[in-house]
C-alpha cells in the first residue's frame, strides 16, 4: 500500500504545528478563565448565564474545537502509520472521520452552551 508523498507530510506536519500553537493559546486562555470562575465562586447557571449568547465565547471555543479537529487526527494518523503499520487510503479515511467526528461533536457542545 502506498504512504503519503513527502509533500502530503509536509502539509499534515505544518497544519498540526500551527494547530499545535493555537492549541496552546487556546488551552492557556481556559485555563486563566476557569481559575478566575473558581476563584471567583461563580457556579454552573453562573457561569452558563454569562455564556448564552456571548458571540466572543463562540468563536473563542470554536477556534478551539477546530483547531483540534486539525491536530489530534493528524497525530492519530502518524501513530497508526508508524505503530500499527496501518497504511493507504483507508487510515486517511479513518483520520477524515475522527477530524469530522470531533469538530461536529465539538461544535455542538459550543452551540449548545452558547444558545
Amino acid at each position: 500500500m502506498p504512504t503519503l508523498s513527502l509533500r502530503a507530510q509536509a502539509h499534515l506536519w505544518y497544519w498540526q504545528r500551527l494547530s499545535a500553537t493555537v492549541l496552546a493559546l487556546c488551552v492557556l486562555v481556559h485555563l486563566v478563565v476557569i481559575i478566575y470562575a473558581v476563584h471567583g465562586g461563580l457556579s454552573a447557571s453562573a457561569i452558563l448565564g454569562r455564556t448564552r449568547g456571548s458571540v466572543a465565547f463562540g468563536a473563542f471555543y470554536s477556534i478551539f474545537v477546530l483547531a483540534c479537529a486539525v491536530h489530534v487526527p493528524v497525530g492519530l494518523l502518524r501513530v497508526a502509520e508508524e505503530w500499527l503499520g496501518w497504511r493507504g487510503r483507508s487510515v486517511l479515511t479513518a483520520s477524515a472521520a475522527v477530524s469530522a467526528a470531533l469538530a461536529l461533536m465539538g461544535l455542538r457542545a459550543v452551540y449548545g452552551v452558547v444558545i
